[in-house]
């Protein structure tokens, strides 16, 4: 499950990456003001720094930072104002992924695999 943490990481952090390509001019814990980013949509980073997460419309994508070899794909669901359900595959494994994640700030996501396997996403600007 190590694996698909990574995975999910990764492409979680990916998916925020692309989505993030505009200037910014908020503080840490804002928003890029018109971005037109709602919740966990962007481009996210995991805390090695080793898979990029990019959320869109629904739908998300891990690649690895180093190579940019797409990880994990899938889709996300807000269930609630902060708090997001990610389901997807892992692209190395063909394996099913599920997350849960809490936005505690808008540059970062708390989440939890379905194995109980803690990281965090951390908003890419």
């Amino acid at each position: 499950m190590i694996i698909a943490r990574k995975i999910l990481s990764m492409g979680v952090a990916a998916a925020l990456a692309t989505m993030l390509a505009a200037c910014t001019t908020g503080g840490p814990d804002q928003p890029p003001i018109g971005s037109g980013q709602k919740g966990v949509e962007g481009s996210w980073i995991d805390a090695k720094g080793t898979g990029l997460s990019t959320f869109s419309s629904g739908s998300f994508t891990t690649v690895a930072t180093d190579t940019g070899q797409k990880l994990a794909e899938g889709s996300y669901t807000m269930t609630g104002a902060t708090s997001v359900e990610i389901n997807g595959t892992s692209l190395i494994r063909q394996t099913p992924v599920s997350f849960n994640c809490l936005m505690v700030s808008t540059s970062q996501l708390n989440c939890t695999s379905a194995s109980g396997q803690n990281f965090v996403l951390t908003r890419r600007v």
